[in-house]
């Protein structure tokens, strides 16, 4: 917190935000300037504001402190409000924007430099270099990502508020490997999948955005959907342009607006659960789309088996396209 306190005012001086205010001072020596006092009336001036030390006091009401301290005692806040009050929400957003990409491209940068990270995508069938660039996909190897942002001037702060770092200053996607999600050309979250049982799958703090890469097959006539970001990977391996993802069985208002934003037939392709989860979700996806128009066919995998899995265990384009074929409408 204290860096982060630092930081903020080092962007924004006292003096330059007391003009800001309208506070008038003339000099009154190398570094100090004196005027009015804007805490209390007074006609003699006596506050006085040193920029070297950046700090104010008022001989007449006896107050002093910082740039923070001043916004408590000006506008009757808390510590914390003030410091939302000089670092208002609206920033720190664009600057979560730009922090997510700039850490899905360390992340990426990173993939290279760890065999666990390539070994996890080869067991995973995913082993095109072409695609895994264009997915831009990376690696959290953990203990490196705070100290890369914080030699470029980003607190600690942000980076806990983004949900990059947990409240120990540990990366969050620790040991994953990480797919940033877009959204309108924007990255809206990050996706990491566990390479290991010790860490759950877990997404940045936020929404998971639309479908997965949607721009891509917007304006296609039939759509297939996958439930995971592998499922996805593996079918765009195999040739499949056609293919989106709802990274998960639950779809959000703006998933299922995106599939019913124009005429289309809709493959739903989810898991083969042994409690039939995927099923169940399948066939009320189904009938949802149904309700609005838009014509939906599940497509029945062997069992056992995800689209990921299928291609994993030795399945190939053409027989994929021969359960497509076969879906009922």
């Amino acid at each position: 917190m204290g860096h982060d306190v630092e930081t903020l005012k080092s962007r924004l001086p006292l003096l330059e935000y007391l003009r800001r205010q309208n506070w008038t001072g003339r000099r009154a020596g190398r570094f100090e300037y004196v005027g009015l006092c804007p805490l209390h009336k007074e006609s003699r001036p006596s506050f006085y504001v040193n920029t070297r030390k950046d700090v104010f006091y008022c001989h007449g009401c006896g107050q002093g402190g910082d740039l923070i301290r001043f916004v408590q005692l000006s506008r009757q806040a808390s510590f914390r409000q003030s410091l939302a009050y000089l670092d208002p929400p609206t920033h720190r957003e664009a600057d979560w924007s730009a922090l997510l990409e700039q850490a899905a491209v360390f992340y990426q940068q990173q993939l290279d430099h760890y065999p666990e990270a390539l070994e996890y995508l080869r067991q995973r069938g995913l082993h095109d270099p072409a695609l895994i660039r264009e997915l831009s996909i990376g690696y959290a190897p953990g203990g490196v990502l705070r100290h890369h942002f914080t030699t470029q001037g980003y607190s600690s702060s942000l980076l806990r508020d983004a949900g990059l770092i947990n409240a120990q200053g540990t990366d969050a996607l620790y040991q994953r490997i990480v797919f940033p999600l877009r959204q309108g050309g924007h990255i809206v979250n990050l996706y990491g999948r566990s390479i290991g049982a010790a860490f759950a799958h877990r997404f940045l703090p936020g929404s998971k955005g639309g479908l997965y890469a949607w721009e891509k097959v917007q304006r296609c006539s039939e759509v297939i959907l996958v439930e995971g970001i592998f499922d996805y990977a593996a079918l765009r391996q195999a040739s499949f342009s056609n293919v989106t993802c709802s990274l998960g069985t639950h779809l959000n208002t703006d998933q299922f607006r995106q599939l019913c934003d124009g005429p289309r037939i809709v493959y739903i392709v989810f898991d083969e659960d042994a409690n039939l989860s995927g099923q169940q979700a399948a066939e009320q996806l189904a009938h949802q789309l149904a309700e609005h128009g838009i014509p939906a066919r599940r497509v029945p995998l062997p069992e056992g088996h995800d689209p990921n899995s299928f291609f994993v265990g030795g399945g190939d384009a053409r027989q994929f396209q021969s359960f497509l074929e076969a879906a009922p409408p």
